[in-house]
């Protein structure tokens, strides 16, 4: 897809011609997908490029990631730049340029994307053997701006990726009744789609890879001063789901669970019964504290 780029020898810029020629030669398919509008474009960045940001991809204990670990969710997220080397940087700045969001508006037909520079909910996501995600609808308003979330941008930096490791992004109808899409996390694979609160979502079953692999993928999501049309109305937190069968387990209370030190347990406990929204908002009075 290299098209779809300006390259010199350190940068690459994305092209707005043609990204918007292949947005529009994908609107259909886009807004036709079931369950929701999506659309899986693979070979998305120069690998060359994808490689310099794999290279520099900090390892579960080489940053400090945010650790989700409960029985909803168990992953490691980060949107700090510090953490983050030059060429991802560079990538993230492009994915958030003028020239992208001309493709996504013309690819969804949603008007008047605004990104997110401080990637809430965004930025690097790991998952380790044994992680998962149950599926869900994500959060619908910015706790920073008060924005409208309308779009999820997925990049999956998967190299050899083998399909029995799972890992796979599910797409599950507003029902909940039926999983219409299962899109494997491959190198280079890019995930565009439409959020709302019936846009339910995930990989539920624990990864089973190789000890020391994880699944690696860049998030970023953009925004609108309105709500879509067909919202439900009203600011909520992620809506989790259970899949037919299923039923979602509670969080154990702290002093249940003893697998770690009360203080850590309780921290825990914290983190997980309080909504990623107050969470956000307390992490910001902390910092202009210091």
């Amino acid at each position: 897809m290299s098209t779809l780029v300006r390259s010199t020898s350190e940068r690459f810029h994305f092209d707005r011609q043609q990204l918007v020629a292949l947005a529009d030669s994908k609107r259909h398919t886009y807004a036709s997908a079931r369950p929701f509008p999506h659309i899986v474009v693979d070979d998305f960045i120069p690998q060359e490029v994808l490689e310099g940001v794999l290279a520099e991809f900090p390892r579960p204990r080489e940053a400090d990631w945010f650790a989700f670990d409960s029985p909803l969710e168990r992953k490691l997220a980060t949107k700090d730049e510090a953490a983050m080397g030059e060429a991802t940087r560079h990538l993230l700045a492009e994915l958030n340029s003028a020239a992208f969001i001309d493709f996504l508006e013309h690819l969804t037909g949603i008007e008047g994307l605004i990104p997110d520079p401080h990637f809430v909910g965004g930025g690097l996501h790991q998952i380790e053997r044994g992680g998962h995600l149950k599926v869900h609808a994500d959060f619908n308003r910015h706790p920073r701006t008060d924005l409208e979330r309308r779009l999820n941008v997925l990049l999956y930096l998967n190299r050899d990726w083998k399909p029995e490791y799972g890992g796979a992004l599910e797409l599950w109808s507003r029902d909940m009744k039926t999983s219409e899409a299962q899109i494997l996390p491959f190198f280079n694979r890019c995930v565009v789609f439409s959020t709302t609160d019936t846009s339910f979502h995930g990989h539920p079953e624990p990864l089973t890879c190789p000890e020391g692999e994880t699944r690696k993928s860049i998030a970023l999501y953009y925004y609108t001063k309105q709500p879509p049309a067909d919202a439900g109305g009203g600011e909520h937190n992620t809506l989790f789901q259970a899949r037919p069968g299923e039923e979602l387990p509670e969080p154990a209370p702290p002093e249940m669970d003893g697998r770690r030190p009360l203080p850590e347990r309780v921290k825990a406990f914290a983190r997980l019964v309080t909504p990623p929204i107050l969470l956000d908002a307390v992490r910001r009075r902390r910092a202009r504290r210091r």
